[in-house]
């Protein structure tokens, strides 16, 4: 073990271009509370969580969207507790006009009992919400795929 110790991941913060169209997304669309808002000079900021535990903050201070090609984030993943909240989440966010990368539920890779959906979030943030099994059964998109992060 290392001399620090075991570490887990608190929250991720984002930056964004609109932190208003940020919150309805990951609030109203996600499922998120807000648990406080601020502002740091120019930029404003939230905390989002679940059962009172912090998981995102939103910084408001990018000033153009996400670009994979840089350094940084690749993608956020979300585990569901299972594949029908994957679906539920599925269909709120095509009632919101998400754009996915696939069509429905995807495995995580051919045989897999894992996999999820993959989306993006208003600045083009790449988004996973996946179960760790229930979905045998599902297609891969690629048939050597990488455990995840189908972007």
């Amino acid at each position: 073990m290392s001399a620090i110790g075991t570490l887990t991941t608190h929250h991720v913060g984002l930056n964004v271009t609109d932190l208003d169209r940020s919150l309805a997304f990951y609030g109203d669309v996600l499922g998120f509370e807000t648990l406080g808002k601020g502002a740091e000079g120019e930029s404003r900021y939230a905390f989002l969580g679940q059962d009172g535990r912090l998981v995102l903050t939103l910084w408001e201070q990018a000033g153009e969207a996400y670009a994979p090609a840089r350094a940084g984030l690749h993608h956020l993943a979300f585990e569901a507790a299972s594949l029908d909240h994957v679906r539920a989440a599925e269909t709120a966010l095509t009632a919101r006009g998400a754009t996915f990368a696939y069509e429905g539920v995807v495995a995580h890779r051919e045989g897999a009992a894992s996999g999820g959906i993959f989306f993006h979030d208003p600045d083009g943030t790449r988004l996973e919400i996946s179960v760790p099994k229930g979905a045998e059964g599902a297609d891969a998109p690629h048939d050597t795929a990488p455990t995840c992060g189908f972007f």
